[in-house]
């Protein structure tokens, strides 16, 4: 398949998202800011939120959700690329953020819940109710690794609540087409996880002794970044240390590695008339590329 470079110089991109005017909306996490990438390559400053914006998502009301990690990774330059490290002692949490796309303006929605500070929101979904799903990756330092977590909260700010605790690393978050699970990819275990749920935001009880039902892990030595959903229910992985995007079929023992020229690959979602031109953040070259998939991805419930 062949790669089409949208934008390159980006301040580690993350974050896609589609919009309907053809641009690309994506968060450059080592910036502290949102940029939106017109068709013809041109980059536009939408907002400052400072911190580490993560995950990025359309909400209801036309506003664009980030969850922000507040600036939990330092960043080194290694073999040509963009290396994220540990947190700095600065870190002190993150935040749920609510940016209007017109006027740059940022607001903080939540950080923390029932008490307990928010470490580091990385990705976010929302589902048609207008909830979101999003995930705390915890933080790492020099002396060691904070669990993460899985929440669910509501786009007015009244309610948010945690589904799951003490994960390792979880970091991309989606839903199934048809909204009856949430998935969750875990990054240094390199395993892609799902949550069965009884009704939006409600998760179901799960048989076992994990926290989720397994879906699958990479065949070899990885870890997982964020993930998207195609139409046919196939959940796309951004694979780190192999590069590229690994596909998933939940309930099937089927799995396609799909190799791109960055070994931190970490975010895809769809866009076009089709939903099958997919776009891609290869955050060590510091690139947005477009390419077509072979499946369309899945339409999120919001867009704008």
């Amino acid at each position: 398949m062949a790669i089409q470079e949208i934008a390159t110089g980006l301040r580690f991109p993350e974050g896609p998202v589609a919009m309907d005017d053809g641009s690309v909306i994506l968060v450059e996490i080592a910036a502290g800011q949102i940029t939106r990438i017109r068709k013809d390559g041109k980059k536009q400053a939408i907002a400052k939120t400072g911190g580490g914006p993560n995950g990025a998502a359309i909400g209801p009301d036309g506003a664009l959700y980030i969850c922000n990690n507040g600036g939990s990774f330092s960043y080194v330059k290694r073999q040509g690329l963009t290396i994220p490290g540990h947190a700095p002692d600065s870190h002190k949490g993150g935040r749920i953020e609510r940016v209007n796309i017109s006027t740059g303006k940022v607001e903080v929605l939540y950080d923390s819940c029932d008490g307990h500070p928010l470490i580091g929101p990385n990705d976010i979904v929302f589902d048609k109710q207008g909830g979101f799903w999003f995930t705390d990756y915890g933080k790492t330092t020099a002396t060691g690794r904070t669990h993460g977590a899985l929440y669910y909260a509501k786009a007015d700010g009244s309610m948010m609540m945690q589904a799951l605790r003490e994960l390792i690393s979880p970091n991309g978050v989606g839903l199934s087409p048809d909204g009856k699970s949430v998935y969750y990819a875990e990054t240094f275990t390199g395993r892609l996880w799902s949550l069965p749920l009884s009704k939006p935001g409600k998760p179901a009880r799960v048989e076992g002794f994990t926290p989720g039902v397994f879906v699958g892990a990479y065949p070899g030595i990885a870890y997982f970044d964020s993930l998207g959903v195609q139409a046919d229910g196939g959940v796309c992985v951004a694979t780190i240390l192999a590069g590229g995007i690994t596909t998933f079929w939940p309930g099937t023992k089927k799995v396609k590695h799909t190799p791109l020229p960055d070994p931190l690959v970490t975010n895809i979602c769809w866009g076009g008339k089709n939903m099958k031109t997919a776009y891609i953040t290869m955050s060590g070259t510091s690139k947005l590329i477009a390419m077509d998939w072979p499946k369309p991805g899945l339409r999120l419930a919001y867009n704008a």
